[in-house]
């Protein structure tokens, strides 16, 4: 079959069938998007991984006058601030260990300088008292996954009021991430099904619209190829547009909303660059078609029987 002849065929049956169509379009743009978003958003957790895991430190609180925590009491059960004593011989343990790369001093003055510089401008920087932020340690590590060796050989020890793991809450806000990406996937599939039934629903639609046609090319001799194919082709077609408005939206996303808004806005953390946004797009349209061409052979085997 001349390419010419097909290519009319499959314009003629995507006019036909125009409703039908842009609902396989319409959905398979829906899945499309958000089974982007949950590969982009997959790709964001591993940038943020790469960049903050390296950079995550273990905080060493150290005792104060108004400190609660057990091994900051007294006989008497009053509160007892850390020594020099203890303070010097807390470094120099920390600093013996051998999964520790740097150990950095926060006196109660820089902790508080810290605590305006990062809420300047809001009500909380006026709320804490200079002297209500408590000294510590910041323990850098050579490897973040020996935070159990620091935190287990330090919690609860004497002039030491609290040991907190930044890698605690760092997994906690990725452990958040996955379940949208994990919720995304899972709308993502139930408009795949969606896609699949609708593609079905329009090769059987079609093949019985056309069914005079096709019966007149069997009696003339025509190949299966030639009979199937144009119904194959519309319905990949259908799917690619799909996909193609599927990957302009993410394509609109990240230029507008990544890139203009919360890059500039939240500087403290990488985003996904455009690399990952080519792979989404290529993996949109690569599993659209793949489903419709898929979808169009089950069909066709059933309502289309040659």
């Amino acid at each position: 079959m001349r390419s010419t002849v097909v290519l009319t065929e499959v314009r003629n049956g995507l006019r036909r069938n125009l409703g039908l169509t842009v609902a396989v379009i319409l959905t398979v743009l829906v899945a499309g998007v958000l089974g982007g978003l949950s590969f982009l958003l997959h790709e964001q957790v591993n940038v943020m991984k790469s960049y903050w895991y390296d950079k995550v430190e273990i905080s060493v609180y150290l005792c104060g006058t108004d400190s609660v925590a057990p091994s900051c009491l007294g006989p008497n059960g009053t509160a007892q601030a850390v020594t020099d004593a203890q303070r010097r011989q807390i470094k120099a343990d920390l600093l013996s260990l051998p999964q520790v790369k740097e150990v950095y001093y926060e006196s109660k003055a820089d902790a508080y300088k810290h605590f305006e510089e990062q809420f300047k401008g809001s009500p909380i920087a006026a709320s804490a008292p200079p002297d209500s932020l408590p000294e510590s340690f910041r323990v850098k590590l050579k490897d973040p996954k020996t935070f159990a060796a620091v935190t287990g050989a330090f919690t609860g020890r004497s002039g030491v009021e609290e040991v907190q793991d930044e890698r605690q809450l760092l997994d906690k806000l990725f452990s958040a991430l996955n379940g949208i990406q994990r919720g995304g996937l899972i709308i993502a599939a139930l408009m795949v099904v969606s896609a699949l039934l609708l593609i079905a629903n329009t090769i059987r639609v079609a093949a019985f619209t056309r069914r005079r046609e096709t019966g007149i090319m069997r009696l003339v001799g025509a190949s299966n190829l030639s009979i199937q194919l144009p119904f194959l082709l519309e319905s990949v077609v259908a799917a690619m547009l799909g996909a193609l408005l599927a990957g302009g939206l993410l394509a609109a996303l990240k230029a507008f909303l990544i890139d203009g808004i919360l890059a500039p806005s939240f500087q403290f953390t990488p985003f996904f660059g455009w690399d990952s946004l080519w792979k989404a797009g290529a993996l949109v349209l690569i599993a659209s078609m793949l489903i419709a061409a898929s979808a169009s052979m089950v069909t066709l085997r059933r309502y289309l029987r040659i």
